[in-house]
C-alpha cells in the first residue's frame, strides 16, 4: 500500500560499502488489517504449535498442559516475539495488539482466562507505559475471577533511563530470554509466586543496547518513524524507533561491539572467570551475515575481559518491522540458568 525512500547501510569491519536510494515495500492488504491478517496466517501456518483464542488476537498454545501459564504480548511489529514463543517450554500464550501498540486490557484477560489451569498465572511484561497499565487492569480482572495473577517487569534496555513511552528503562530483546527461562521453570512445575520471586531477580542481571541504521515504519502511517541520514546511525534507538542517546557517522561493527560492551560493563561488576550469555538479536531488516559480524566482534571483547560465554544466541528475536539494525544483550549465568536456556522447546521461533 505505496512505498517509502530510505537509505540502506550495512555494518561490516571497517567502513560503509554502500548508500544505495532503494524503495521499501509492504506485503499487505488493508493497512488497518495487517494483525488480524498476520494472526490469521501464523496459525494457519503452526497448527501443531499456537491457534486463536476466538474473537480476539490472542495466538494460545495448542496442546494440553498442566502447569502455571505463562502470558506475554504487546504491540505487533516485534515479530517473532511474542507469538513465536508460545509453546511447550516458554509461554502458554502471547496477546498482540495493534502495530506498536498495547494490546487492550480486555485482550488480556481473555488470554488469562483461556490459558488459566487453576495454577495461576504469571505475566511478563515489557516496561512499557501502556503495556504496564493494561496487563494490570487485565490482572485485576483476572483477580476478580478468583485466577491467581503476578508479573515480571523486564526492563533490560540500559541505553536511556526515560523514554517516549516509558518510565524508567525500556524492556526489548532480553524479554526473549525471560520467556525460556521462566518458560523452563514453569514447566517444571514452580508456582506462580516462586516464578514471580526467580523472575525479578533474573531480569537484573540480564542489560541490552541496541543500534539503528534505519527507521521503521508502521503501515497505517505509511512513513518512518525516523529517519537516518544517508551516513548515520543512532546509538540507544528503542524497539519502537524511541530516541536513542546519541546520533553520528556510522561505524564499523568492532566499534559498535566497543562501545556497547563497555556501556553493559558499566552495569555489571563482573571479574575474569564470570559466566555470560551473548545473545545478539536484529532489528528486522540487517542480514544475519552482518549480525554474525557484529557477534563474532563481541565476543572477541567479551574474551579479553575474560569473560567465560557459556550461551550464545544470534538472529531476529525481538524485530521493530523493517528497521535496520542490532542489539547486543549480555545475561549473566549459573548452572541453572544456563540449564533452562539450552533446554529443548516446542514453539515456532525459539
Amino acid at each position: 500500500m505505496g512505498y517509502l525512500k530510505k537509505i540502506g547501510h550495512k555494518i561490516i569491519k571497517d567502513k560503509v560499502i554502500y548508500k544505495e536510494e532503494e524503495q521499501v515495500k509492504k506485503i499487505i492488504n488493508d493497512p488497518k488489517n495487517v494483525v488480524e491478517e498476520m494472526v490469521s496466517g501464523l496459525v494457519g501456518a503452526y497448527p501443531d504449535y499456537v491457534k486463536q483464542v476466538p474473537e480476539t488476537l490472542v495466538v494460545a498454545r495448542s496442546d494440553d498442559y498442566d502447569q502455571v501459564a505463562l502470558v506475554s504480548g504487546g504491540g505487533s511489529g516485534h515479530e517473532p516475539s511474542h507469538a513465536g514463543f508460545v509453546g511447550d517450554g516458554m509461554l502458554s500464550a502471547a496477546v498482540c495488539g495493534q502495530v506498536f501498540t498495547s494490546p487492550t486490557p480486555d485482550q488480556i484477560h481473555e488470554a488469562i482466562k483461556a490459558t488459566d489451569k487453576g495454577k495461576g498465572t504469571l505475566m511478563i511484561v515489557k516496561n512499557y507505559s501502556g503495556d504496564v497499565m493494561n496487563f494490570d487492569m487485565a490482572k485485576d480482572l483476572a483477580e476478580m475471577d478468583g485466577i491467581e495473577v503476578d508479573s515480571v517487569l523486564v526492563d533490560d534496555d540500559i541505553a536511556v533511563e526515560d523514554s517516549t513511552y516509558t518510565q524508567g528503562r525500556r524492556g526489548v530483546a532480553g524479554t526473549v530470554l525471560v520467556h525460556k527461562i521462566i518458560g523452563g521453570m514453569a514447566r517444571e512445575g514452580k508456582s506462580v509466586a516462586e516464578l514471580a520471586s526467580y523472575g525479578k531477580e533474573l531480569v537484573k542481571d540480564i542489560k541490552t543496547v541496541g543500534i539503528a541504521l534505519s527507521g521503521a515504519t508502521v503501515p497505517e502511517v505509511g512513513k518512518p518513524g525516523f529517519v537516518l541520514a544517508e551516513d548515520e546511525m543512532e546509538f540507544g534507538v528503542g524497539i519502537h524507533g524511541e530516541p536513542g542517546y546519541r546520533r553520528e557517522k556510522i561505524k564499523g561493527s568492532k566499534e559498535i561491539a566497543e562501545e556497547i560492551i563497555g556501556k553493559i560493563k558499566g552495569e555489571f561488576n563482573w571479574k575474569s572467570g564470570d559466566k555470560y550469555g551473548l545473545f545478539v538479536n536484529g532489528m528486522g531488516a540487517t542480514p544475519l551475515m552482518e549480525l554474525f559480524i557484529l557477534f563474532n566482534d563481541a565476543k572477541a571483547i567479551l574474551a579479553e575481559e575474560g569473560i567465560e560465554l557459556t550461551f550464545s544466541k544470534v538472529g531476529n528475536y525481538m524485530t521493530s518491522l523493517e528497521m535496520a539494525g542490532a542489539s547486543i544483550t549480555l545475561i549473566k549465568l549459573d548452572d541453572e540458568r544456563l540449564r533452562f536456556l539450552n533446554e529443548p522447546v516446542h514453539t515456532i521461533a525459539w
